[in-house]
């Protein structure tokens, strides 16, 4: 009788560029990383450098700072998880400092698989600036996981980031996208594109429906209703839009959960509102029982039309009621959500959703997106890797 084949999959490794491994939001980045950690060794690098540089001393001593930070060995985070950074140095218009970024990175990236024991392996980018290093790490194989508009976020190097973006989705052999709008304008750059759409730690976030989950002491006695926002304020944050639902409803409470990265004196002059700063992830789950329903209360610009919000899968598998602005992925929740187009839909939308919290409306919620785990997303997307490697012979040595 013949032994089975070997994975495609055995013994590979992947060093995986990705968001702050240490930022209090738990991305898409952060997700997927620990799941394929848990199938193959992976060496996250943290890839700073997204923001239009600074030409101020602080931003050079702290360049000199990680880059002296990057010659310490990977920090071993799990059985098969390895943490380093690679930073590079701002100032890229600078003689000389695009061709050192290049060659230290690639260098401090060899070494850190060097000594995480990594040889044969794939290259997995999340974000798309250090994507220079595609093809030069001797990987079996390159993807490009593409979680959002990069270059419309605010305070990036718009135009650098816009074309390395461009360079790695037409490099990589395979490209995955999160949001369902830029899935066309990537498939006519790489016809390797595959839709593939955030997931959601469905069992962690369940337990906002549990019995023995306790509500924080700072959220237990919020007079009711509370409406509930766990996320970062960050400029795409509507925050006159919750100034103003806050307002209109005096009696409410209004709970906002994560750090405010932009001015907020104004929700802070209101009595019903609480800002309680970023919370540990696993224990979102408690507050969100404290909440009666929960909002996305988006700027529509470019970044939120191309986004792909993990709180809404979040807020659904907590099973508490959504109030949202429009969005091509959050229309796909309409079944489930309550879509607003102003102020005044959006105050309408709360007044119902408050009380839509009957056993079968919240098991509804749960249901819509019980399928759409991470542990999901991770096993079709490596499944496709797989499948890749299989029926492609290239590959390179370390």
């Amino acid at each position: 009788m013949s032994e089975p084949a070997a994975s495609p999959l055995s013994g590979c490794g992947v060093v995986y560029f990705g968001n702050d491994w240490h930022a209090e939001n738990r991305t898409s980045s952060h997700h997927v990383a620990v799941r394929l950690a848990r199938t193959l060794p992976v060496l996250y690098v943290d890839s700073p450098g997204m923001r239009a540089p600074n030409a101020s001393g602080r931003d050079i001593k702290r360049a000199v700072r990680k880059l002296l930070a990057a010659l310490k060995p990977p920090q071993r985070l799990a059985d098969q998880l390895w943490h380093c950074t690679v930073p590079q140095l701002p100032f890229r218009r600078l003689p000389g400092v695009e061709a050192f970024n290049r060659v230290f990175g690639r260098w401090a990236v060899r070494r850190a698989l060097r000594l995480a024991g990594i040889g044969k392996r794939i290259s997995w980018f999340v974000v798309p600036h250090p994507g220079f290093l595609a093809g030069r790490l001797g990987e079996s194989l390159c993807v490009y996981y593409c979680i959002d508009d990069y270059a419309a976020h605010p305070g990036v190097d718009a135009e650098r980031i816009a074309r390395s973006d461009l360079e790695l989705s037409q490099r990589a052999d395979l490209l995955f996208v999160a949001p369902p709008a830029l899935v066309e304008a990537k498939r006519a750059l790489n016809p390797r594109t595959i839709f593939s759409p955030h997931g959601v730690d469905a069992d962690l976030f369940g337990k906002a429906q549990d019995p023995a989950t306790a509500i924080p002491d700072s959220a237990r006695a919020l007079p009711g209703p509370v409406i509930g926002y766990i996320g970062s304020i960050h400029e795409w944050i509507d925050v006159p839009l919750i100034e103003w639902l806050a307002a209109q409803r005096p009696q409410w409470s209004f709970l906002l959960v994560g750090h405010a990265h932009v001015a907020v004196e104004g929700l802070r002059a209101l009595p019903n509102v609480h800002l309680v700063g970023p919370q540990p992830y696993a224990s979102l789950p408690q507050w969100a029982k404290a909440f009666d329903a929960t909002i996305i209360p988006y700027r529509l610009n470019r970044q939120v039309a191309n986004a792909n919000p993990l709180k809404l899968r979040e807020y659904l598998a907590a099973g508490k009621p959504v109030v949202s602005v429009r969005n091509p992925e959050i229309e796909k929740f309409a079944a489930w959500v309550r879509i607003a187009d102003d102020r005044e839909q959006f105050l309408a939308g709360l007044d119902a959703a408050v009380v839509d919290n009957a056993p079968d409306a919240i098991a509804q919620r749960i249901a819509a997106v019980a399928d759409q785990t991470w542990d999901a997303r991770a096993e079709a997307v490596l499944a496709q890797v797989a499948g890749y490697l299989s029926s492609h012979s290239h590959q390179a040595s370390p």
